[in-house]
């Protein structure tokens, strides 16, 4: 079961890199996967929430939930699963960006797109905000299968633990409210 898994995730980047790709997107999209390198993209913009009342509490959430997720993925499942990157597995695959770290499972560029995204989508105050952050996470998962450094399974990893961080998060929020009262400067 696990070799075909295992051949499948293979499988679907070949034919991604014969099918998909292009060289008016390739540059766009390895930008894109770039922006996700240390989760700067969503910490930017965490941030950003952070100087507007309506955002505040997103901006907070996200920052936790990225930071769980740092922890669950970077720093504990990646080092225990040790799974080596796709380049070096699957016969055939180019890589369009370098990464440095060894390890693919699970992608923290997903993860960290998802752990914000699932936060935002939570608390932004717009339709067309939460969605659009959706969107975005979406297509950092996918930038991460197409420029050929994660595994699908790795993305799908990356988003189950981002969106997982961000629940908890989301929980650790509830329960200080719960114990303290409405957190104040927030909603100011």
């Amino acid at each position: 079961m696990l070799d075909t898994l295992l051949s499948l995730d293979g499988a679907v980047l070949l034919w991604i890199q014969e099918f998909v790709r292009c060289g008016i997107l390739d540059p766009l999209i390895a930008f894109y996967t770039q922006l996700g390198n240390a989760g700067i993209l969503w910490i930017v913009l965490s941030v950003v929430m952070l100087f507007f009342r309506k955002t505040r509490r997103a901006g907070v959430l996200s920052l936790l939930a990225m930071l769980l997720g740092l922890l669950f993925t970077n720093v504990a499942i990646k080092h225990l699963v040790a799974r080596p990157r796709p380049w070096l597995t699957v016969d055939g695959l180019q890589f369009l960006v370098v990464e440095k770290d060894p390890n693919s499972f699970p992608s923290g560029h997903t993860c960290a797109a998802f752990a914000a995204a699932g936060s935002w989508f939570r608390t932004l105050p717009r339709k067309w905000m939460r969605w659009t952050a959706v969107a975005l996470a979406a297509l950092m998962g996918f930038s991460r299968l197409y420029v050929g450094v994660h595994f699908p399974s790795d993305v799908a990893a990356g988003c189950l633990v981002g969106l997982l961080c961000a629940w908890m998060a989301w929980r650790l929020y509830q329960a200080a409210e719960n114990r303290w009262g409405p957190i104040r400067w927030l909603d100011t």
